[in-house]
């Protein structure tokens, strides 16, 4: 495949183009079998995005960030980013340790990666993006880029799409109880077909408010 910066340009890409190369993506994803073929692809993948891509992935994350009310916004920051960045990092580091080469355990639930994959081309471009006043944070490439780093979490590391400890709003957070994970919004965002939620690991809970 081509570089990601040429083949997914929306600023003056053809959008039929750009649908079709991230259906490719998307259908690539779904011919893994094992845990290990998934991670070598998505690696393949993120290693397309240039240092300008990330900065520009970073600076609509930090954007998005700042439009939260305080103190919601300090709290929650380092959680987008490790959600994010921590991810992507990590991810590059199995695939240079070759540690994909050694994950030959099948893909979790395979009818939910399969909606996954379904999902993700119609999804990409289901965000509402046209407020922004950057040419360069409304490109599907960056919406890319957070489904391959959620199918990385939820169908290899097998945990939830937004960190354990990722706080909500009304003093809510994702929690972890032994080997299970439990999260209050987990039901909640079926409506939104394209939410990481209704493909994520965790189970839904009424119970974890935070007392403080």
């Amino acid at each position: 495949m081509d570089d990601v910066t040429t083949r997914m340009d929306s600023i003056t890409g053809d959008h039929d183009q750009v649908s079709r190369e991230i259906c490719a993506v998307a259908e690539l994803m779904r011919t893994a079998k094992t845990n290990g073929e998934l991670g070598s692809i998505l690696s393949r993948e993120l290693q397309k995005y240039s240092l300008f891509d990330l900065q520009i992935i970073g600076g609509r994350l930090n954007t998005e960030i700042e439009r939260l009310p305080s103190p919601y916004r300090e709290s929650i920051r380092p959680h987008f980013r490790e959600q994010l960045f921590g991810r992507h990092h990590l991810l590059l580091a199995m695939y240079r340790s070759r540690a994909f080469e050694r994950l030959d355990t099948p893909i979790r639930d395979r009818e939910s990666f399969d909606g996954f994959c379904t999902m993700l081309p119609k999804g990409i471009f289901a965000w509402d993006d046209s407020s922004e006043r950057n040419p360069y944070f409304r490109n599907p490439k960056n919406r890319l880029f957070y489904y391959l780093i959620s199918a990385f979490t939820m169908f290899i590391l097998e945990e939830p799409g937004h960190p354990v400890g990722m706080p909500f709003p009304g003093g809510f957070k994702v929690e972890q109880r032994g080997r299970e994970y439990y999260c209050l919004i987990r039901d909640k965002e079926k409506e939104i077909f394209y939410s990481i939620c209704n493909f994520c690991p965790a189970l839904q809970s009424e119970e974890n408010k935070n007392p403080e």
